[in-house]
């Protein structure tokens, strides 16, 4: 990967839905050899897919919770059954394994503090859980989907 592919990189995280030649014209290339190099990406997985990012207050779902999972079982059927769980319930958008004190991490959205108790019950209905410690978001301050690109 050089420095232009690092600028096509950047311009799609910024806009995936900008035009190529745009791009092109940015990162100093024709259109066909940007486009060849978009297509490359893709094909070596370093674009994964392209989103619309949209506006959680607008879909009434601008409430953020943190949810802390602490389990006294740690065996794979356990979090196949937890993932699974997980993956069934849209309002958990994020889910990751930790290491320390906490086992898992979640990162849930929901209307309001009602809407979290319908998750909640939800997801302890399917799994057992030992503790779990949930944490509301006060004001999102930074919010970005766009991944460095200067270890690349």
């Amino acid at each position: 990967m050089d420095q232009i592919d690092r600028k096509i990189l950047a311009a799609l995280q910024e806009d995936a839905g900008r035009p190529v030649a745009d791009i092109a014209a940015d990162v100093g290339l024709s259109q066909s050899p940007c486009w060849r190099r978009i297509q490359k990406l893709e094909a070596d997985g370093v674009i994964q897919r392209r989103v619309a990012l949209l506006d959680p207050v607008q879909l009434n779902v601008g409430v953020t919770v943190f949810v802390a999972v602490r389990t006294a079982r740690h065996d794979l059927e356990w979090l196949e059954t937890f993932a699974h769980a997980a993956q069934d319930i849209p309002e958990i958008v994020e889910l990751y394994r930790m290491s320390g004190e906490v086992d898992y991490m979640l990162r849930v959205v929901v209307p309001d503090i009602a809407g979290f108790d319908a998750v909640y019950k939800k997801l302890i209905a399917r799994v057992p859980l030992t503790d779990v410690t949930s944490s509301f978001a006060m004001e999102r301050i930074k919010f970005t989907t766009a991944l460095p690109l200067n270890y690349a």
